[in-house]
Parts: C-alpha cells; structure tokens; sequence
C-alpha cells in the first residue's frame, strides 16, 4: 500500500500491516459512528494499536478519513475489454460497485461536506483521490488511441484538459447517480452514459 503521508516525518519504519488494519478500522467507525462522532482514539481502539501511532501517521481526523477512502478508490482497475466502449463501461461499474459499499458511502460523502470549510482538505482530496484516479482516463485514452479508436493528442495542455473533463463527466455522472439520486448504476445506464461521452468525443476529434 502506498503511503499518503507527509514524506517529513521521522520515526520507526512504518508497518503496512498496521496501516491497514487502521485505515480499516476508520472505515468501519465512519459507518457505525459517523463523521461527527469519529475519534482517533476510537480508530486506535478498534486498530488494535496506540494512538501516538496515529498520529505519527497522520496529522488529524480529516487525513485519516481521506486515506482511508482513497484506498477503496485504489482498487478500481482499467481491464482492456477490447474497445474504449467496453472499457468504460467496465470502469464505470467498477465505481458503482465500490460507491455501493456502506464504508465507502459514508466516507465519501463526509469529507467532501467537510470540504466545503477547509481548503487544505479540499486539496487532499484532490491529490489523494481525484488525482490519483485519473490514471485510468489516462490509460483508456492511450490503449484507444494505440487501437485508433481516438487520435492522438500532441498538445500536453489540451491532453491535460481533456482527461480532467473525461474524468469529470464519469466521476460526476456516477457519483450524482449513486450517492445524490440514489438510482442504480446498471449496465444499461453504464451503457448510455458511454454512449453519450463517447459522441462527445468522436464529435470534438472530427471538429
């Protein structure tokens, strides 16, 4: 497992053992107590280890919780279906599937409210999460332009731009569909939403 923490700290090497028994301690503590009622202390207590451990670890609540979504995020996998359709659509389900789990629910939806009054936050989020998934719009992208399904792009800041909107239309569309609407992400949904991104993109290409 990848450490998120600050590179700054010092100290006995960390344990990935210990890191994932508390980042899954947080998980399930978000779900039985929520954000409000959430203590490091309770973490430590269900992590089965001392809270200075915590804290050599993480700076507070809103890293800890950041971290622990971010590594149910860390599981989705870009798979080559064969076409950038198929790949999508896989994609897709994947982050429903995961969106689905209670754990990764109530966390998601608890730091992005708390987000909303601490910029330093906003901007873990963005680098631990969002970021670091928009490696699978890179890598669809790619495998789509070596298949020529999409031409290449030899322009580094439009390239940039296009993969934050591709990322944006999923991420958003899923999100607003399984956690604001409450509907289900089905394969049919999968498919049309696909569908509509997919026109978008042949449709700037030839344009």
């Amino acid at each position: 497992m990848q450490s998120r923490s600050p590179a700054s700290r010092t100290g006995r090497p960390r344990s990935a053992a210990a890191d994932a028994a508390i980042l899954a301690a947080t998980r399930a503590a978000l779900v039985e107590l929520g954000w409000s009622k959430l203590t490091l202390g309770d973490v430590a207590t269900r992590a089965g280890v001392a809270k200075t451990t915590l804290y050599r670890r993480w700076a507070g609540k809103n890293e800890l919780v950041v971290d622990a979504v971010a590594e149910l995020f860390d599981e989705l996998r870009l798979p080559d279906r064969g076409s950038l359709a198929a790949d999508i659509e896989g994609v897709v389900l994947q982050f429903a599937t995961i969106l689905a789990r209670p754990e990764a629910r109530s966390g998601l939806m608890a730091v992005v409210a708390e987000s909303t009054r601490d910029d330093a936050l906003r901007e873990r989020i963005r680098e631990s999460i969002v970021n670091r998934q928009k490696r699978l719009v890179v890598e669809g992208r790619s495998r789509a332009q070596a298949r020529g399904e999409l031409p290449p792009e030899t322009d580094p800041s439009e390239s940039a731009r296009t993969v934050d909107l591709i990322f944006d239309v999923i991420a958003g569309a899923v999100v607003h569909r399984a956690l604001v609407s409450a509907e289900p992400v089905h394969t049919d949904w999968a498919r049309s939403l696909t569908g509509l991104l997919l026109n978008g993109l042949t449709a700037s290409a030839t344009a």
